[in-house]
C-alpha cells in the first residue's frame, strides 16, 4: 500500500473543493440577485403584461379582449412574466459573477478579449429583444388580424400569447448575436473574414430563408429582418479583420549579420560576460603553451589564455543563475508571505491554492502548512 497516496488524494482535492465552494457562492448571489429583482417587479406584474400584450391589443377588432382559458392563467401568467423579466434585467451582474468564476484561469491576452465580447453580446441580445418589440410584433399582429375569417372573433389567451413572445424575444435575441458568433469563429482560427466574405451570397439568402420562417408570410416583415440579420453579419466581418490585424505583431528590422563587423576589430572581447579576462600572448614554453603574467582588468584579449574568475566574482555569476533559474513555485511562495506580511488573506490564500495544483510534493505541504496557519488549526 502507496502511504502517500493518501497525501496525493488530498493535494487534488483540496483545490477542486475550493473551486466548488468559489462556484457555489456565485450561485448563490446569482439567485439572490434574481430574487430581489423578482421581489421588486412582482407588484407591478400586471403592468408589465399590459406592457407586453400592447402590440397585439393594438390590432384587436374593436370590442376584442384577451382572454383565460385556464383556471390558474390570471396569476400565473404575470407571475410567470414577472420571473422572466427578472432574469433578463438581472443577466448584466448573472454574466458578471460568470466572468468572476472563469476568469482567474484565463491569460491576460484572453481577458482583453472576453470581455469586450461579453459586453456587447448583452447590449446585442436586448437589441434584438428591442427590435422585435417596437418592429417585428406591430408587423406580426397587424398581418394576423387581416388574415382572421369573417365572423371570427379573435380573443388570443394570455399564455398563449407569453410564450408567443417569449419564443420570438428568444430568437430575434440570438439572432442579433451574429456579429459575435463571427468573430469567435475567426478568433478560435475555425474561418477567416476572406472566407466569410466568400460566402456572402449563401449568407443572403440564408438570412431571407431565416425571416421568412421567424416572420409573417409577407415581404415587408421578412425584409426587415432579414436585411439586418445581413448587416450584422458584415459588421462580424468588419470587426474580425480588425481583430486579426490587431493580434498580427509588427515585424522588427533584420539584425544586422554578425559578418559584417570587421574581423580584426571586435566590439566584444572573447569571454567577456563570462567571468573570464585574457592576459596578452607572452613567450611561449618549449611545449608551444603561452606563458606570461595576467593584466589587471584584462582588456586585451587572448583565446589561448585566460585568468580564471576569483570567489567573489564566481558568487555573483552563481547569484545570477540562480535567479533566472529560480522555481516559479518558489516566487509564488514568496509573494504569499509578502502577501500576509501586509495582512492580504484574500490574495495569500488563492496564491495558495495555485500553489496547491502546480507545486511539487514540497512545495504543496509548505502551502497547506500555511493555509492551517491562516486557519488557525
Amino acid at each position: 500500500m502507496n502511504p502517500s497516496a493518501p497525501q496525493e488524494e488530498s493535494d487534488q482535492e483540496q483545490p477542486f473543493l475550493a473551486h466548488l465552494m468559489e462556484l457555489r457562492d456565485r450561485l448563490l448571489r446569482m439567485v439572490v440577485a434574481v430574487v430581489l429583482v423578482f421581489l421588486v417587479l412582482f407588484p407591478f406584474a400586471n403592468d408589465l403584461y399590459t406592457l407586453i400584450a400592447e402590440p397585439i391589443r393594438a390590432q384587436l377588432p374593436e370590442g376584442s379582449v384577451m382572454i383565460a382559458t385556464q383556471v390558474a392563467s390570471p396569476f400565473l401568467t404575470p407571475f410567470k412574466l414577472a420571473l422572466i423579466a427578472a432574469v433578463f434585467l438581472a443577466m448584466p451582474y448573472l454574466l458578471f459573477q460568470l466572468w468572476g468564476f472563469v476568469a482567474p484561469g484565463l491569460y491576460q491576452h484572453e481577458k482583453r478579449f472576453a470581455l469586450p465580447l461579453l459586453v456587447s453580446s448583452i447590449l446585442l441580445f436586448y437589441l434584438g429583444m428591442a427590435f422585435a418589440y417596437f418592429v417585428v410584433f406591430p408587423l406580426v399582429f397587424a398581418f394576423f388580424a387581416s388574415v382572421t375569417p369573417q365572423d371570427v372573433a379573435q380573443m388570443p389567451d394570455i399564455a398563449f400569447y407569453l410564450e408567443f413572445v417569449l419564443k420570438l424575444f428568444f430568437a430575434f435575441g440570438i439572432a442579433f448575436e451574429i456579429p459575435i458568433a463571427t468573430v469567435l469563429l475567426v478568433a478560435v482560427g475555425i474561418t477567416t473574414p476572406e472566407q466569410l466574405a466568400d460566402k456572402r451570397p449563401y449568407v443572403i439568402v440564408g438570412v431571407f430563408v431565416v425571416g421568412m420562417l421567424l416572420t409573417p408570410p409577407d415581404v415587408i416583415s421578412q425584409t426587415l429582418l432579414a436585411i439586418p440579420m445581413w448587416m450584422l453579419y458584415e459588421a462580424g466581418i468588419f470587426f474580425s479583420r480588425f481583430f486579426v490585424q490587431s493580434e498580427e505583431e509588427p515585424e522588427g528590422p533584420d539584425p544586422e549579420p554578425t559578418d559584417s563587423l570587421p574581423p580584426d576589430e571586435p566590439d566584444t572581447p572573447p569571454g567577456e560576460g563570462l567571468g573570464m579576462q585574457f592576459a596578452p600572448e607572452g613567450p611561449r614554453s618549449s611545449g608551444g603553451d603561452p606563458v606570461g603574467k595576467e593584466i589587471a582588468g584584462g582588456g586585451i584579449s587572448d583565446p589561448e589564455r585566460f585568468r580564471p574568475m576569483t570567489e567573489e566574482e564566481m558568487d555573483a555569476e552563481l547569484d545570477a543563475i540562480e535567479r533566472a533559474e529560480k522555481d516559479p513555485v518558489d516566487v509564488l511562495l514568496e509573494t504569499i508571505m509578502t502577501l500576509r506580511e501586509r495582512e492580504d488573506e484574500a490574495g495569500a490564500r488563492k496564491l495558495l491554492y495555485r500553489v496547491l495544483e502546480i507545486g511539487d510534493e514540497s512545495q504543496r505541504r509548505t502551502a497547506r502548512n500555511i493555509l492551517d496557519q491562516m486557519d488557525g488549526r
